[in-house]
């Protein structure tokens, strides 16, 4: 683990001292930066194992940074859990939407910062280990992860990765209910501590982006979430 590097963006140094204190007694290689701009120079430059991105930011905020981190190759992998003392629902949707991989209000315990990072490198690890040969082709719905794509139509899906992840396996596993931990599990390996309302934000997101095709993905209701039942014809690449 003492590897493992995470960098934090951050002006506050009250939390970033929390985050120092708890990160490197956790075994972690912790850097800082206080301005968002600066901040994201440096991780263009060097892509960290994972991102603590705070929203309010001098030089450039945090919603910013996440964006264009996700547009450039070097980065568009790199881990990122947003802190934030914005905590209303439209926040917690904007930040997931934009591509950051899981949120985390202010104040938090240590225990809850410690139990997210894990989560989410261990989301990222497992990620570099999805099936490369289950392409699903579903009606006009085809979810290609040998290049990480997903179109409706003809047309591209813009997902996030864990977008992604949530769509192949559902996708993948037509008429199978998953409760919300199952799905934490195998499509993003979130743990328990994490919060279930951020799967249905996830969720909604996905059915934006599907449009009319959006009633493929279920609810069952005081259960979870289950793909359309007819059967897909998965294609080996």
């Amino acid at each position: 683990m003492s590897m493992i590097r995470i960098t934090a963006i951050e002006d506050n140094p009250d939390i970033l001292k929390i985050l120092r204190v708890h990160l490197e007694r956790a075994g972690y290689v912790f850097s800082e930066h206080r301005d968002g701009a600066l901040g994201l120079e440096a991780v263009k430059k060097a892509p960290p194992d994972l991102l603590l991105l705070d929203l309010m930011l001098p030089g450039m905020d945090g919603l910013e940074v996440c964006r264009q981190l996700r547009a450039l190759p070097a980065t568009v992998d790199v881990p990122i859990i947003i802190i934030s003392v914005r905590d209303r629902e439209s926040d917690i949707v904007l930040g997931l939407g934009i591509g950051a991989d899981d949120y985390l209000t202010k104040p938090f315990s240590a225990a809850e910062l410690e139990a997210r990072v894990k989560s989410v490198l261990r989301r990222s690890s497992r990620g570099r280990q999805l099936n490369t040969s289950a392409i699903v082709r579903f009606r006009e719905l085809l979810i290609d992860p040998n290049s990480f794509q997903a179109s409706l139509a003809g047309e591209p899906l813009q997902l996030t990765r864990t977008e992604f992840r949530m769509l192949h396996t559902l996708a993948g596993n037509p008429g199978r209910v998953f409760t919300r931990e199952l799905l934490k599990d195998m499509a993003i390996s979130e743990d328990v501590i994490v919060m279930d309302h951020n799967i249905d934000v996830h969720i909604g997101a996905i059915r934006r982006k599907l449009g009319e095709a959006r009633d493929l993905i279920e609810t069952v209701w005081g259960v979870g979430y289950r793909f359309a039942a007819d059967s897909p014809d998965p294609t080996a690449a």
